[in-house]
């Protein structure tokens, strides 16, 4: 049964699937805000049988102290939807007009050693109540989990959307197919963590023999983000007070990298792509925004390259949905 309420329900399927074979879905925004959509449509036109211009502009229109950036990641799943319905010659409402994306200054939280520790110590020892399936998963999976995201830089979705056939611990190779957009790349573990990979897979299939993803959620499925958030504060906020995500583990992973290259040469170049391919970016310039949050390393690279890195790694907007 459909999770939309409105009129719309047979339209919006239509777009996820559509947008899903396309490999362009965004599940953490996109289905979040066009729900809400959905039910403002439901509630605030419940006499309604078609789409109005009044619907879509009075949801789009930029709230009181809205940014642009939040207004923009609000309604573009509206204005993608909009224009999937025109193109077909389903609609004649017109697209909302997206507000300019703005520069965003995001620094996320340096990881140090000793909170790093802590953290893992805590993932490692989470209790025991009771000896369900449930239980026995989350005690068995966060350790792992929180482990690939700190050693490998995969985003939190990529983790969750990880599929079994995806992972091959023969040649210690993952195959991320469900990335940003169609940006399908592989990433090649560290022979540490393959061997917790391994490990983690022969003692969950004996719970979830047949599963199809990696880390297996309930039904067959896999985690929600919702999961990651729960889990990682729970566990984060148990012996660290400083504010951190899940998220910013990918951040660390790419600094850490990018630090080891002040004493190494600077065969830079070479270096940034092959960071880039392996964190799953679509172009070099999105990978260029770590060099701000590493304290030093622009003004050396700097002085190693004079004039040649702006032209090598050009000038950016930064956001962190593009990292």
């Amino acid at each position: 049964m459909t999770e939309f309420v409105s009129f719309l329900a047979p339209l919006i399927d239509k777009f996820i699937r559509f947008r899903k074979a396309s490999n362009y879905w965004n599940e953490s925004s996109y289905e979040v805000n066009l729900k809400l959509f959905d039910r403002y449509c439901f509630e605030k036109y419940p006499d309604k049988i078609c789409l109005i211009q009044e619907m879509v502009d009075s949801w789009c229109t930029q709230r009181v102290d809205e940014e642009n950036n939040s207004c923009r990641s609000r309604i573009y799943v509206v204005y993608s939807f909009i224009k999937f319905l025109r193109k077909r010659g389903l609609t004649e409402i017109r697209e909302p007009e997206l507000p300019r994306k703005e520069k965003r200054i995001y620094i996320p939280h340096a990881f140090t050693k000793e909170e790093l520790v802590r953290f893992f110590h805590e993932c490692d020892n989470i209790p025991l109540r009771g000896e369900s399936k449930e239980v026995l998963r989350r005690k068995m999976t966060v350790p792992v989990f929180f482990r690939l995201l700190y050693s490998s830089g995969i985003r939190t979705t990529e983790a969750r959307l990880l599929r079994k056939s995806d992972v091959d611990l023969n040649q210690g190779v993952l195959d991320i197919r469900y990335s940003k957009g169609r940006n399908q790349h592989y990433i090649v573990l560290h022979d540490s963590m393959l061997a917790i990979m391994k490990h983690y897979d022969n003692e969950i299939s004996k719970i979830y023999p047949e599963r199809s993803y990696f880390f297996p959620s309930r039904n067959d499925s896999h985690f929600t983000r919702n999961w990651v958030i729960k889990n990682f504060k729970m566990l984060w906020y148990k012996s660290n007070t400083a504010y951190a995500t899940a998220y910013e583990l990918r951040h660390h992973y790419a600094v850490l990298n990018i630090n080891k290259w002040v004493n190494h040469g600077f065969e830079f170049d070479d270096k940034l792509l092959y960071l880039s391919k392996s964190m799953g970016h679509t172009t070099i310039e999105s990978t260029k925004y770590y060099y701000s949050i590493v304290p030093g390393l622009a003004e050396i690279l700097h002085e190693h390259t004079e004039g040649t890195l702006d032209f090598i790694i050009p000038e950016v907007v930064t956001d962190e949905e593009d990292l």
